[in-house]
């Protein structure tokens, strides 16, 4: 007999390896092995390794890639925005952005309590930052309740205003990855951007798996 397993979190790959080792014992194996606990667990096929060995390649410092170049001129174009920057991983381009919205310290930011950037980023945003994270709860779609959001806001006015951080920046997170990859909609999205618009804030979005997010809404 053969098996064919599906992994979604850690804890279901270490099951896969216990059941794995008790399917050997038995004769029986696992043929193949779906592992979904993160999109950064793939492998590249040989056509990708062979397209990274060819590449074209110069200083990107002193902007002189052509690759990264043509990268960052795709992106903006297939975004819709006035120029891309290529960084190396998620997490720098998550610390990137809100460092970037946030540019004076005891700066807050609004982000959902299950967040990649609060729970998975090693703290960056406050160890390199000096940014204060103010949580609200995430509900099982990935989504935050807009009241509680609003509710979470804090400007530097007022009475006792030197004893709490500023608000400055709200943080989304699409597809979800904590709430099993939801996607959000783009009117939720929208709802947000009001909010974040006439509070004076800026609204990011982690969107590490934004392109999934992307086919999913057009289906929608």
């Amino acid at each position: 007999e053969h098996y064919i397993s599906i992994v979604v979190d850690p804890e279901s790959y270490e099951f896969l390896l216990k059941r794995e080792l008790q399917l050997r014992r038995q004769g029986r194996m696992v043929t193949k092995v779906v592992d979904l606990r993160s999109d950064t667990v793939t492998k590249p096929s040989e056509a990708m390794r062979a397209a990274m060995a060819a590449a074209e390649v110069d200083d990107d410092v002193l902007g002189a890639d052509p690759t990264a170049q043509r990268l960052e001129a795709e992106m903006a174009r297939v975004t819709g925005k006035e120029a891309a920057l290529f960084v190396p991983s998620g997490t720098m381009g998550n610390l990137v952005s809100v460092l970037t919205q946030c540019d004076t310290r005891g700066s807050e930011v609004i982000l959902g309590d299950s967040s990649h950037i609060h729970m998975c980023e090693n703290g960056g945003i406050s160890t390199i930052g000096g940014v204060h994270p103010r949580t609200v709860r995430n509900n099982p779609d990935g989504t935050m309740d807009i009241d509680m959001i609003v509710a979470a806001i804090r400007h530097h006015v007022g009475a006792g205003a030197l004893h709490y951080p500023t608000t400055r920046l709200i943080c989304l997170e699409n597809t979800h990855g904590r709430s099993g990859g939801k996607c959000l909609s783009v009117e939720y999205i929208d709802k947000v951007g009001q909010v974040a618009q006439s509070h004076g804030l800026k609204l990011h979005i982690d969107g590490a798996r934004i392109f999934n997010a992307s086919v999913v809404s057009s289906s929608m």
